[in-house]
């Protein structure tokens, strides 16, 4: 049986029982179940409505995030998240560009690249180029100063690991970042681009395969397979082109505050709540949350 999901930001917490009845009027709702008072609510479904893009988009408009899935296998075994403006609230490149002098620029190639509108290869070697002779120290002032976390992604990590799940970021990042975030998040493992260094400054190149839509769907298969699952048994989020691939894949794929080209392409989207909604997806309740 389907399960329909909807969800508010946590800020607001303004999802009330007058909503789920509004929509019940329209959809042949089940039993609701409250997963957090204000922010969560499921309820079955007897069957997929037709109109359920026109409903989402109204939905939409009064700040609620509405999903539709199978019922079936929804707590998923392997989360695999994207980083930049994902687990963290910045592109890490356009940080560090921004002290390199050249942000503007490359933050405008970054947004066509995330968008889709650039290959993404192509726009990484051009925007790494521009961070040349730029001191390997700043990293860590950009950590420190420049980014910040998104809401509940600690709560997200250590609550699937916590119920037997394995954790991968899989970026198209640098790995001086994910190794960071990875490390305060509790990830169980990071994949990254790695950086060419010349003495304490950067070289401008990248070293190696990039890690790009191809790797990250490289990524997915090979870790679920390792662990003895399929990519079906995974939760991956991200919210640019280069993630769409795994997104599709995975057996549930979320986009998160996704661009508009990457949004359109995928089944369950959140555009108002925070990363706990992957949790509430998965029929997590709040009380299950682990809190570290």
């Amino acid at each position: 049986m389907p399960i329909l999901t909807l969800l508010a930001s946590p800020e607001r917490a303004d999802l009330t029982e007058a909503a789920v009845a509004e929509l019940a009027a329209a959809w042949p709702l089940g039993r609701h179940r409250w997963l957090s008072p204000g922010v969560a609510v499921e309820a079955e479904l007897a069957l997929v409505p037709d109109d359920r893009e026109e409903v989402w988009q109204r939905w939409q408009e009064r700040g609620v995030d509405l999903a539709v899935q199978p019922d079936e296998a929804r707590r998923k075994r392997v989360l695999l998240a994207d980083m930049d403006s994902t687990m963290v609230q910045q592109e890490c490149i356009d940080e560090l560009a921004a002290h390199a002098g050249v942000g503007e620029r490359v933050a405008a190639i970054t947004a066509r690249a995330m968008n889709g509108e650039l290959d993404f290869v192509e726009a990484l070697t051009e925007r790494v180029a521009l961070l040349r002779d730029l001191p390997t120290s700043v990293v860590d002032t950009v950590l420190a100063e420049r980014i910040t976390y998104t809401p509940g992604g600690l709560e997200l990590v250590a609550t699937m690991r916590a119920h037997g799940g394995y954790a991968a970021l899989v970026s198209g990042g640098f790995t001086p970042f994910t190794e960071a975030v990875a490390t305060t998040l509790g990830f169980d493992e990071h994949r990254a681009n790695t950086l060419g260094v010349e003495g304490d400054r950067f070289a401008g190149t990248v070293v190696g395969p990039v890690v790009g839509r191809d790797a990250k769907v490289a990524a997915l298969r090979e870790i679920t397979g390792r662990l003895g699952l399929t990519p079906d048994d995974a939760i991956a989020v991200g919210d640019g082109a280069n993630d769409l691939g795994m997104l599709q894949l995975a057996g549930t794929g979320v986009a998160l505050h996704a661009k508009p080209a990457v949004a359109a392409q995928v089944d369950v989207r959140v555009n108002h709540g925070d990363l706990t909604a992957l949790l509430y997806l998965q029929g997590y309740a709040v009380e299950e949350f682990v809190r570290p």
